[in-house]
C-alpha cells in the first residue's frame, strides 16, 4: 500500500509540474504534440485537444513535447507559428518557469489544506534535562511546560527555542510544574551540536530536550494563509541552501538520496497518516520546482539560461553548442540519478 500511495504522489505531482508547462506553451500559442506521466513504453494513451496525454511505464519523472522543441536532440527545430521555436526568449522563459511556479503553487496549496486540517506542533514541555546545563542549574525539570519567556507567552517548542537562540544576555522563564507556577532566570550558552545539513555549528542552547507532546494547532482563515506561506518559503529556502552546500561540499555527497528514498519516506508517512503524506508531498512538490531551476541543460533551469543568453545577446546560442551542453547535462543528470540511487542502495544495505 505504501508504495502504490508513493508512486501515486510522485505521478501526481509530475502531473502538476508538466500541466504548468502545458498550460503556459497553450497561452502562448504553442502546439503541445504529447503530455506524458512517466518514460518509456507507453501503458495507456488517449488523444484530446490534439494532444496525445499518455502513462508510461518508468515513473520516475515526465515531460511536453512542444512543436519546435526537443532534448533528445536540440538541432530539430520548426519555424511555424505555432512552434516553441519562433516564441520570443521572454515567451519561452515564461512556459519553462510554469513547471516550477506550478510545484510552488501546489505546496501552497497542499500546505494551506494541512493548514485547516490542524496541523499537529511540539509543545513545549521539556523532557530531558542535561546535567549541568544552564536549564539545569536553574532547576528546569523533566515534564515541566513553559508558559512564557521573557515576557513572551509561548504555545510551541519552536518559539522557544527562537527566543534561546536570539537571547541577549539572561532569559527569564515562566513554567507550569504539575499546575503550579514558578519563575526561573537562565542565561543561553553557546554550544556546538547539529543543524539539518547534519553539519556541526554553534548555537545558544540551555541543554533541553523535548518531551514529544503535540498539540493541535488551531489557525483563523489570515493565519492559515500566513502558515502555508511560510511553510512553503521555509522549504523552499531549505531545498535551495540544501542544493547549495551540496554543491560546496559542505554536506557530503553521501547524503544525497535518490527515487528509493522518496518511495520509502513517503510509505513511511502513508502509515503515520494522511496528514504526513500530505507534508511530505508539499515538500517534494517544492523540490521538483527547485531542482527543475538549476541551470542544467537537460533541466528547465538549462533552458531558462540559454534564453536569457539569447535576450542579452540578442542572438541564440550556436548548435554545436546547444547539443554540446544538452549531452553534458544529461550526463551529470543521469549521474547525480546514479549516486542518489547507489546511496539508496548503500543505505538499504545497512
Amino acid at each position: 500500500m505504501g508504495i502504490f500511495v508513493s508512486l501515486l504522489v510522485l505521478s501526481a505531482l509530475i502531473f502538476f509540474h508538466e500541466l504548468g508547462h502545458y498550460a503556459a506553451a497553450r497561452l502562448m500559442g504553442v502546439y503541445v504534440e504529447v503530455f506524458s506521466i512517466g518514460f518509456g513504453r507507453k501503458i495507456a494513451s488517449f488523444t484530446k485537444w490534439g494532444t496525445e496525454w499518455k502513462i508510461a511505464m518508468i515513473p520516475l519523472g515526465g515531460y511536453v513535447k512542444m512543436k519546435g522543441q526537443d532534448d533528445a536532440d536540440p538541432s530539430k527545430i520548426s519555424l511555424d507559428d505555432d512552434s516553441y521555436n519562433t516564441k520570443t526568449p521572454a515567451q519561452r522563459i515564461f512556459i519553462l518557469l510554469a513547471g516550477p511556479a506550478a510545484n510552488f503553487v501546489l505546496a501552497f496549496v497542499l500546505y494551506f489544506v494541512i493548514a485547516l486540517g490542524g496541523p499537529q506542533v511540539l509543545s513545549p514541555v521539556i523532557g530531558n534535562v542535561v546535567q549541568d546545563s544552564p536549564a539545569f542549574i536553574a532547576g528546569l525539570e523533566s515534564n515541566d511546560t513553559v508558559r512564557s519567556m521573557n515576557g513572551i507567552h509561548i504555545t510551541t517548542w519552536k518559539e522557544m527555542a527562537e527566543i534561546i537562540s536570539h537571547a541577549d544576555g539572561s532569559v527569564k522563564v515562566e513554567i507550569d510544574r504539575a499546575g503550579f507556577i514558578e519563575y526561573k532566570t537562565l542565561t543561553p550558552k553557546i554550544t556546538e551540536t547539529k543543524n539539518i545539513f547534519n553539519e556541526i555549528v554553534q548555537r545558544k542552547m540551555i541543554g533541553i530536550g523535548s518531551a514529544g507532546v503535540s498539540h493541535t494547532l488551531e489557525l483563523g482563515v489570515f493565519q492559515t494563509l500566513s502558515y502555508a506561506t511560510e511553510q512553503t518559503i521555509f522549504a523552499s529556502t531549505m531545498i535551495f541552501t540544501g542544493v547549495q552546500k551540496l554543491i560546496m561540499g559542505d554536506v557530503p555527497a553521501k547524503e544525497l538520496g535518490g527515487v528509493i528514498s522518496i518511495v520509502k519516506l513517503t510509505a513511511d508517512a502513508t502509515n503515520a497518516g494522511w496528514m504526513s503524506v500530505l507534508f511530505f508531498a508539499a515538500l517534494i512538490s517544492v523540490n521538483l520546482g527547485v531542482l527543475n531551476l538549476l541551470p542544467i541543460p537537460a533541466l528547465d533551469g538549462g533552458h531558462i539560461m540559454f534564453n536569457l543568453y539569447e535576450m542579452i545577446t540578442k542572438h541564440a546560442p550556436s548548435e554545436k553548442v546547444l547539443i554540446n551542453l544538452t549531452i553534458a547535462g544529461w550526463i551529470l543528470l543521469f549521474s547525480l540519478m546514479g549516486l542518489g540511487l547507489f546511496n539508496d542502495i548503500t543505505r538499504l544495505m545497512g
